[in-house]
């Protein structure tokens, strides 16, 4: 039986004032996954990380992570935890080794420090002082000192916000070796192309509500990644969602007796599938959890609403 790294159930979280950020989320992970936690800014993925890393005091619901309730975890619970955040602090006049070998004093069993340094590829700048280094290396120290505690849950917050793609590419490698070393984590990031490639599973939060979650191949449900033929008509671009896009494109193509301008055929991406979630909170006006979200068969009938025209 697969091992759950993470249980949330019902999770509802008001602030004074009576703002709900969360309004009933539920979700599972299981050790070894990398999982994904998309949703526009103030949809409540912050306020859902901070619950499960112990931060931030939920005001309802179970939540469960390595088996401790966050708001109870002691300091060895904390030590299983590994926490990159978005923009961390820097001790400038110390090297790599020597933030590593300090870091790795916290923790009961660390990982080696000079197997670390090369894990996330810094060998080459063990000895070198980390405010001479560039962007992209800074950023690797930092997952040097999440990942230094050999923890049993990671949580990478945006980790490439500001990366060139060459560096983001190289950064992915390093996840894929935490992967490949069955290290659970937790991504949350804006950049789709990120979720795609290295999640097995994303969820997608919209006004505090679960509107999606299951396999990045399959989230959003079966009429959510329907191809979509796309072409231009009289200076007009137009769509069709229809399950046999070649059949479509030979009928279009003998109606016109040419091929259409700009004809394509599209078939939908994790980017389009949340796109469609944000588009439909904007038509109504809230996040409304679609049917079959916990048990990940997704929100089959949100996408529909596309407004695709024949």
């Amino acid at each position: 039986m697969t091992e759950t790294v993470v249980r949330v159930e019902d999770l509802r979280k008001t602030y004074h004032g009576g703002f709900q950020a969360l309004g009933g989320v539920s979700f599972e992970i299981a050790r070894g996954e990398t999982f994904a936690l998309l949703g526009p800014n103030g949809a409540g993925k912050s306020t859902t990380i901070e619950i499960l890393e112990g931060y931030r005091e939920r005001t309802s619901g179970v939540v469960e992570v390595l088996g401790t309730d966050p708001h109870h975890g002691d300091l060895d619970w904390k030590a299983r935890l590994g926490i990159v955040l978005q923009n961390t602090g820097e001790a400038p006049v110390a090297t790599v080794r020597e933030m590593l070998v300090h870091f790795a004093r916290f923790y009961p069993r660390p990982r080696d420090v000079d197997e670390t340094i090369a894990a996330v590829g810094l060998t080459a700048k063990a000895n070198a002082r980390v405010r001479t280094l560039s962007g992209g290396q800074r950023r690797r120290v930092d997952v040097a000192l999440g990942i230094i505690g050999n923890p049993d849950l990671l949580f990478l917050d945006e980790p490439t916000t500001g990366f060139d793609p060459e560096a983001r590419h190289q950064f992915w490698d390093l996840i894929r070796v935490l992967q490949a070393e069955g290290t659970t984590i937790i991504l949350t990031t804006h950049y789709l192309e990120e979720a795609s490639a290295l999640s097995s599973r994303a969820a997608i939060v919209v006004g505090g509500a679960l509107v999606a979650i299951g396999p990045i191949d399959q989230i959003g449900g079966a009429d959510a990644r329907i191809p979509i033929v796309r072409w231009r008509e009289d200076g007009v671009v137009r769509e069709q969602r229809t399950e046999r896009p070649g059949e479509f494109v030979s009928r279009l193509v003998a109606a016109g007796d040419a091929e259409p301008d700009d004809l394509e055929v599209v078939r939908p991406s994790l980017e389009d599938v949340y796109l469609s979630f944000l588009a439909t909170e904007e038509k109504t006006g809230a996040a409304v959890p679609a049917s079959g979200v916990a048990s990940d068969r997704g929100a089959s009938g949100a996408a529909s609403d596309r407004g695709v025209s024949a």
